[in-house]
């Protein structure tokens, strides 16, 4: 089966992009995939660079540039580029697919993606995972008042539903809702998703389809035990490697760590076989 992955980047998640995919590869070797780099400044020689690393694993990468004059006029928020709009617009610069799979460089892939990939997306515009704290529903549904929003969504695993998209999602309202509510966006482009879309967002389980590395003590005790390591390595598909510390630098500590290390040593110093 091909499948279609979306990423979006700048040259210093190059690295890590590298780590996801080689795990994306591995865990999932009866199927092939075409993946979009989505970006405005790498360098023609780091596009081929990730052309001849994915060609190697038997998928392909597709160049998606997006052009300085694209989002000329879209507001921007403190220190976020105008890249924060490229996830939500995606499917303006895409061919004409009916599906994607967005995924954050942050992740590793420890199973396969297949049974996600293939979900019913019948009116929902996203597949997402829902972070089903009362914390943080709370503050999320104060902050994005008077939106409503009854669920708060994690948008580094996101199923997009591309014909849906381009016929409901308005670009104008997304810049009108930055310009009107900047003030109040933590994480602009999820804020946005969930703020405008949550009720047209299919809900996916965090432990299987966005499972944050930070929260291994909380999953375990609210899942009283079953979502243990076994869990994880046997059921879990993305670990995500959430927040300003990442498991590529050199002062990272986590449960994950280790695993995180082995992926990176398979990637960058052992030779893949292609059958």
């Amino acid at each position: 089966m091909i499948m279609n992955v979306l990423v979006t980047l700048n040259s210093t998640y190059i690295y890590p992009l590298k780590v996801m995919l080689k795990s994306l590869f591995l865990n999932n070797q009866e199927d092939y995939f075409d993946i979009y780099i989505m970006h405005s400044r790498l360098k023609k020689e780091e596009i081929l660079d990730i052309e001849e690393f994915v060609q190697k694993h038997g998928s392909k990468v597709i160049e998606i540039k997006i052009e300085e004059e694209h989002f000329a006029n879209a507001p921007l928020i403190l220190n976020y580029p105008k890249e924060m709009y490229y996830r939500l617009l995606a499917f303006r610069f895409l061919p004409n697919l009916d599906r994607i799979l967005y995924l954050d460089p942050d992740i590793l892939v420890i199973n396969s993606v297949r049974e996600l990939y293939q979900l019913d997306m019948d009116g929902y515009l996203y597949a997402a995972a829902n972070r089903n704290s009362l914390s943080t529903t709370t503050v999320n549904k104060i902050r994005l008042k008077p939106y409503n929003i009854e669920c708060y969504y994690n948008s580094g695993v996101l199923l997009m539903n591309l014909e849906l998209q381009r016929k409901y999602i308005i670009e104008q309202e997304i810049y009108d809702f930055v310009k009107k509510y900047q003030w109040k966006l933590v994480l602009p482009d999820q804020d946005i998703i969930n703020a405008l879309y949550a009720k047209l967002i299919k809900s996916l389980d965090e432990m299987v389809y966005n499972y944050d590395v930070r929260k291994y003590k909380s999953y375990k005790y609210s899942s009283k035990g079953a979502c243990n390591m076994d869990y994880v390595i046997n059921q879990t598909v993305f670990l995500h490697f959430c927040g300003k510390k990442k498991p590529w630098k050199s002062n990272y500590q986590g449960y994950f760590h280790a695993l995180y290390k082995h992926y990176e040593k398979l990637t960058f110093h052992q030779t893949p076989i292609v059958s």
